[in-house]
């Protein structure tokens, strides 16, 4: 575990490592009626989507109706829900009385998994606070079921974690400078537009003018099969939409370096945002198919272009078959969707041609909001950082160790040739 100048904790990645160097874990303890929900409450609020709030009594009373045991089932079950949450992207606050005894090693594992920043508070409520605290409360229901008895029997003074792990929140402090502090101690900005990141030209734009996949440097390059075998996304947790679903499911697989990148992809993704997966490999014979229809498209709308610019015309849209980087499994067509699965605005819906989307489709037009821009440069960010390159004519569209990644980065070969499921 390492520390910065102001007690956040940050730890190294482990072998069980669970979310991102960027999301953030807020683990909130204390008393009955100490105020936590309140707390974590205030979190989401201030924050916006994007932050689950994993609570105990939802999961222990509601979800499994269970006592709090040292061997109860929720135990677990809590720490599941925290991880998959992290895993998916979201910033996690773990709320409830959770003893120390009973709860600490999940939580301390919780914590040691973590490879973003964590922090640990404890609501320090005197017994009799927390008394006049319960009997303010306006649901007859629970009154009458929780009583001041059970209050100091379940009461248990400085039930702190092990290692001085948590940061002690005293009774005086409000409910908005106390959400305040963990917003700043744990850097979770609050709800607002986030600024789009610099500008950075991606790697097809070093090449002036544009090379389109029909370029004879495209098809110069050689391939030095590497043979690895295409694998199903759907079977790795990725949201796959079914718009170019295939009887044999050909659409969702890729090559196994090709999955790796898209895993590497997402986690560099803001919390709250994921990638939608579209369409990996194409049979030769249905890329032959896509190229034709659309070239016939371009004779019929210009019948004075020759076969030549047909062609051309006809490659910023669909690859020719011959060097078609999804016909090797080298390609991927993305998208980007908010935690709920709704598409974001990119500017135009994938696989618009240039007619359709008043040449909105090609990944750096001028004619898109800035809302769209921004996404799209999120999009660009984290798939160029996980070593994709971007075909310009089309945003959503992205290869890598094909022919056209090839010639982009000025490699000698490409690795992955055409091939076909087994």
């Amino acid at each position: 575990m390492t520390s910065t100048t102001n007690g956040t904790h940050r730890r190294a990645p482990t072998a069980t490592a669970v979310g991102r160097a960027d999301t953030r874990l807020v683990v909130i303890r204390g008393n009955s009626a100490s105020g936590k929900s309140s707390m974590a409450q205030g979190l989401r609020d201030h924050y916006g989507r994007g932050l689950a709030i994993v609570g105990q009594d939802v999961i222990r009373r509601n979800v499994l109706r269970e006592h709090d045991t040292a061997r109860g089932a929720n135990i677990a079950l809590l720490g599941r829900i925290a991880r998959e949450a992290l895993n998916a992207g979201f910033h996690v606050v773990l709320e409830g009385i959770l003893y120390a005894d009973r709860y600490g090693h999940m939580i301390t594992s919780l914590v040691g998994d973590h490879p973003g920043v964590s922090r640990c508070y404890y609501l320090d409520v005197p017994l009799e606070a927390t008394l006049v605290r319960h009997a303010s409360k306006e649901d007859a229901a629970y009154l009458a079921h929780v009583t001041d008895s059970h209050l100091v029997s379940w009461y248990r003074e400085l039930d702190l974690l092990p290692d001085g792990l948590e940061t002690v929140i005293p009774a005086d402090s409000t409910l908005q400078d106390t959400v305040a502090r963990i917003l700043r101690e744990t850097e979770l900005a609050p709800a607002s537009p986030i600024p789009p990141p610099p500008y950075k030209p991606s790697q097809g734009d070093a090449m002036n003018p544009l090379v389109l996949m029909s370029d004879p440097r495209v098809a110069a390059i050689p391939v030095r099969e590497c043979g690895e075998p295409l694998v199903d996304v759907r079977d790795h947790g990725f949201r796959v939409d079914p718009r170019k679903h295939d009887p044999l499911g050909a659409f969702a697989h890729v090559r196994e370096g090709v999955l790796a990148r898209l895993e590497h992809a997402r986690s560099l993704l803001p919390a709250g945002t994921d990638l939608l997966f579209i369409e990996g490999y194409r049979p030769l014979t249905l890329q032959q198919r896509y190229f034709t229809e659309y070239r016939d498209e371009l004779a019929t709308a210009h019948p004075d272009w020759t076969p030549e610019q047909l062609h051309q015309g006809a490659s910023r849209y669909v690859s020719p078959p011959e060097i078609a980087p999804h016909s090797a499994g080298a390609a991927v067509d993305v998208t980007l969707v908010d935690q709920d699965g709704h598409e974001l605005d990119l500017g135009t819906r994938v696989n618009a041609s240039p007619e359709e989307s008043d040449g909105a489709c090609f990944t750096h037009a001028p004619n898109l909001s800035d809302h769209a821009r921004h996404h799209r440069t999120l999009l660009l960010t984290a798939m160029e950082g996980a070593g994709f390159t971007n075909y310009g004519t089309e945003f959503w569209h992205f290869s890598v160790a094909d022919r056209y990644d090839a010639l982009t980065k000025q490699e000698p070969h490409a690795r992955y040739g055409p091939t076909e499921l087994p």
